[in-house]
């Protein structure tokens, strides 16, 4: 999978630099060639002569030490780079990287290369979480370097907290991702918006619905692997981030009404996968309400269409809706299209096995303006999103808008 790609891994002085020897060796099975750098403190955890057995080359651990053949070792390395990966990538490394220091073998390289650069952090939670140490990720991440959140579990020092290096297998389908990846979505601008809104009865109770989240993240995942710029903006949902995405957390949907209309100019591509609430309560209550003997009658009220209201003002930009249905499902999808002024709309049927809310898979159809209509199999969220990905690049009369 991986023959004649270059896989540059940095190893930076963590306890959790045992594991990588494990990712190297996987990245060996799947054809890569492996360059090791190892920091002046890794090699305190690891020896240099364990990462050379399993990647048959030579480790690199002196910026000075002379080379067997003559060529200016740094450049050489970040030239020849599929991708530079840096695990367990500290908050040392992190900074340096992002404050423009270079001044090793390692941090050189990141500097002089064109290749994307992967850090997968691992460290004590607590600095982990370190507002210096976060605000130098998203620095990062606002550069286009790529960033794997660290697990969560028992820690090296015996507390529990999110700061464990990512399972070996985990690092490397990541590394393969990137790599396999088409960037035909590069300076594209794409909002996106995913997950269930809750509105408020009282202080515990709300009006949801069963959406997951996943669909939406998937798509956000798929245009960020793609190159595009993506800004997600999620309801309440209990799964991971997708990497190198800007997500804004909203609640209700006034909530997000205000951020994609406060947004959607600035893009290119709107992404409409969120399961918007229609009805919020029409009074909430300061307390909770109490059960009595006799009914209860709960009013009502519309909440904001988000979509049609995009569809009104949307100028050049493409607009894409989704729809999950139990009936009529064409039917029903073909009037959405036209009613919101869509340039296209994916539809689900949620009765379907394997598709719908909280499953892995999908079974979707994508209708286009105009009538044509794809129907795909059951297959993952991820290659789902793809698909949908796929079929927005080609839809006729596409422009750039900003």
């Amino acid at each position: 999978m991986l023959k004649g790609k270059t896989v540059i891994v940095g190893v930076c002085g963590g306890i959790a630099a045992y594991k990588v020897v494990d990712v190297v060796s996987r990245l060996r099975k799947l054809g890569a060639e492996v360059e090791i750098i190892m920091t002046e403190n890794a090699i305190k955890f690891v020896t240099p002569l364990t990462f050379q057995s399993i990647s048959h080359r030579p480790v690199i651990t002196d910026m000075f030490k002379e080379p067997e053949y003559w060529d200016i070792q740094h450049i050489s390395l970040a030239k020849k780079a599929d991708i530079i990966v840096i695990a367990p990538a500290t908050a040392n490394i992190i900074g340096k990287i992002a404050g423009g220091i270079a001044d090793d073998m390692l941090s050189t390289v990141v500097m002089a290369a064109k290749a994307p650069v992967l850090f997968v952090p691992a460290m004590n939670c607590n600095m982990y979480e370190n507002p210096i140490v976060q605000k130098n990720i998203k620095a990062l991440t606002a550069q286009g370097y790529m960033f794997m959140e660290p697990d969560t579990g028992m820690l090296a020092e015996g507390t529990q907290g999110k700061g464990r290096l990512p399972e070996p297998p985990d690092i490397v389908k990541e590394i393969i991702r990137i790599l396999t990846v088409k960037k035909d979505m590069k300076g594209l601008k794409v909002l996106i918006t995913a997950g269930p809104t809750r509105e408020p009865i009282d202080p515990v109770r709300y009006i949801s619905n069963r959406s997951s989240g996943k669909m939406g993240y998937a798509v956000a995942q798929a245009a960020a692997d793609r190159g595009a710029s993506v800004r997600l903006i999620s309801g309440p949902v209990s799964i991971s981030s997708p990497y190198n995405v800007d997500i804004v957390n909203v609640l209700t949907a006034s909530e997000m009404h205000a951020e994609v209309m406060k947004s959607y100019k600035d893009f290119d591509i709107i992404i409409m996968v969120a399961a918007v609430a229609d009805y919020k309560s029409a009074e909430i209550s300061d307390i909770k309400i109490k059960k009595k003997d006799d009914e209860m009658y709960l009013k009502l009220e519309r909440n904001p269409d988000i979509l049609k209201e995009l569809g009104g003002v949307k100028g050049k930009r493409l607009l894409v809706g989704t729809c999950a249905e139990t009936n009529d499902l064409l039917e029903n999808a073909k009037e959405k299209l036209q009613a919101k002024n869509l340039d296209m709309i994916v539809a689900n049927d949620v009765t379907m096995e394997g598709a719908g809310f909280e499953a892995e898979t999908n079974i979707i159809k994508i209708i286009k303006r105009g009538g044509k209509i794809r129907e795909l199999p059951i297959m993952s969220k991820l290659a789902c999103a793809h698909e949908i990905l796929n079929e927005i690049m080609t839809l006729g009369g596409y422009i750039k808008c900003l």
